[in-house]
């Protein structure tokens, strides 16, 4: 049984699997798509980057494969319904990543809020674009404010858990409505989209990303929040319409953005790089030493659980 890792990881977190089968690791870097294309009809299993592209083509070319296990919650590097069509089984890890990425989310709420990154970078200029007085830096509370959720799954919760700690009300949208024991648990209340984002002094994403919820906040949703509203992003960058995003901020149609993800990749557009209403972090949100050899176990149990039917697999059953 041989098995394909793309990426360049804590070989810590893979010590079980490599105790029982075959791995192949790259060395010092992450293989390219080429690489892997061309060693790819030789392996059972294919252990995937969140951003390593496992289109029809590899899938194709895997004459061999059985197990797509990706390192990260999001799947939306893999076309999963071809993958299942196929017959093949694909995994993910959203357990490990839950904390962190929420922690994250709240981080970026009580940054932006309070103005912490903006006033820290005025401070560092030894004064000169800093004032100081007890009527300067005046940020927006956190306790007593709505947060409004959407996508209500494991990190949401998190979240929530998070926001109620702090003293926050805290609404959700989801594409299903939880039941009425879970938001009792939680302490929170279902809402339409549009009465979320009408409400909402903070409004959160944590959606996956698919077709449905690309863009899912744009021009017109940025209309319908408040002035004051701040929206933070720790799921998937194209949620958001970033030229839309720059234009209600110019325009204060919406207060300010925590983004830890961009449409267009590894860094935000420009514009956002001169707002001081904007906190920005390179997509940080598992980026701990545990966190990251957590979830490399968890793609070794994913796999060993698949192989020999021992523990548990954590299965993407749909796209």
């Amino acid at each position: 049984m041989k098995i394909l890792v793309t990426y360049d990881m804590f070989r810590e977190g893979f010590t079980e699997l490599e105790s029982k089968y075959e791995v192949t690791f790259p060395e010092g870097r992450d293989f390219t798509y080429e690489e892997v294309f061309e060693m790819i009809p030789e392996y059972d299993v294919l252990c995937s980057m969140f951003d390593f592209p496992v289109n029809k083509e590899l899938i194709d070319h895997a004459s061999k494969l059985r197990l797509i296990a990706n390192y990260a919650v999001g799947y939306n590097n893999i076309d999963v319904a071809y993958a299942l069509e196929k017959g093949l089984t694909v995994a993910n890890t959203p357990d490990p990543v839950t904390a962190p990425t929420a922690n994250i989310a709240l981080g970026l709420m009580l940054d932006t809020a309070r103005r912490i990154t903006e006033c820290d970078r005025k401070l560092r200029t030894l004064g000169k674009d800093m004032k100081v007085g007890v009527l300067e830096n005046l940020g927006m509370p956190v306790t007593g404010q709505t947060l409004g959720i959407i996508g209500m799954g494991r990190i949401g919760k998190a979240l929530a858990k998070r926001a109620n700690a702090l003293g926050m009300d805290v609404i959700y949208h989801n594409r299903r409505q939880l039941c009425i024991e879970d938001e009792t648990k939680l302490n929170v209340t279902y809402v339409s989209k549009e009465e979320l984002l009408a409400k909402a002094d903070f409004v959160s994403l944590n959606a996956p990303y698919t077709p449905d919820t690309y863009h899912i906040i744009g021009e017109e949703e940025f209309k319908q929040m408040k002035p004051s509203a701040i929206l933070i992003n720790t799921a998937r960058g194209p949620l958001v319409d970033e030229h839309a995003l720059v234009k209600a901020l110019r325009e204060g149609t919406i207060h300010g953005a925590g983004l830890d993800v961009f449409e267009f990749g590894d860094y935000p557009l420009p514009e956002l790089l001169e707002m001081d209403n904007v906190v920005l972090t390179p997509h940080i949100g598992t980026q701990t030493m545990e966190t990251r050899i957590i979830m490399a176990r968890t793609v070794c149990n994913n796999v060993i659980g698949f192989l020999e039917g021992d523990r548990p697999v954590s299965r993407v059953l749909r796209p």
